[in-house]
């Protein structure tokens, strides 16, 4: 089981990937609303909320009970991902400070982990893409796993992969279920949120940065957390 050391005071930390780790809420705004025109769906601002940080399950279940789309889970899944790809190949970039900590955590020995509502292919082809997989121990998807974020199984895996109790592990996190998901599974969770106005649910974790990523450093966040 790993432990907290005195060079830094968690046994692991995990990211979120899209909009935490690497610039691409922005991908994934512009392929929802390209498969969400083809069915004929507005993507309003609320819809676009409901969705964000949420995983493919949620979507899917979305677009078949709610809107009566007819295409088969199978059907919408390699879709979504297509869609995405599409785009994300040729326009995804790792936010630079978050480079700056995954590197400066590296360099400390602390493991390091993935957990994602997007599909394993979309996390392992970005990870590639972005150069980051090197990073990580692990890099998990919930898709076909567990129920997507905010239920807390995708963190509690990763963990229990990792053999890092929850309550050492640190969580960060760009939406409100991701949020929600890491405080269900008893972690710290790391604020730095995409959507305004922010959802209440963010003013409860450890660490906040209530200007998201612009205002993001790794210098502040390992001040703020004693590291």
């Amino acid at each position: 089981m790993m432990a907290a050391t005195e060079q830094f005071p968690f046994s692991a930390v995990i990211f979120d990937l899209d909009g935490t780790l690497i610039d691409s809420e922005k991908n994934y705004v512009k392929s929802d609303g390209q498969i969400l025109t083809k069915f004929g769906i507005e993507y309003t601002p609320q819809l676009r909320r409901r969705l964000i940080g949420r995983g493919i399950d949620i979507f899917v279940s979305i677009l078949r009970e709610e809107y009566g789309v007819r295409e088969t889970p199978e059907e919408l899944l390699a879709m979504k991902d297509e869609y995405y790809l599409a785009i994300a190949r040729a326009n995804t970039e790792v936010f630079p400070e978050m480079r700056k900590l995954l590197d400066i955590l590296k360099a400390r020995g602390v493991p390091l982990a993935v957990a994602s509502g997007s599909s394993q292919k979309v996390v392992e082809e970005l990870l590639a893409i972005c150069r980051l997989g090197g990073y990580f121990k692990i890099a998990l998807s919930s898709v076909g796993l567990c129920p997507g974020k905010p239920d807390p199984g995708i963190f509690l895996e990763t963990a229990r992969r990792l053999r890092a109790p929850a309550a050492q592990c640190l969580v960060l996190e760009d939406s409100a279920s991701g949020v929600e998901a890491g405080l269900a599974a008893g972690m710290k969770v790391v604020a730095i949120p995409t959507l305004r106005p922010l959802d209440p649910v963010m003013e409860k974790a450890a660490v906040l940065f209530p200007g998201g990523i612009d205002t993001f450093t790794a210098k502040e966040l390992l001040e703020k957390i004693g590291g």
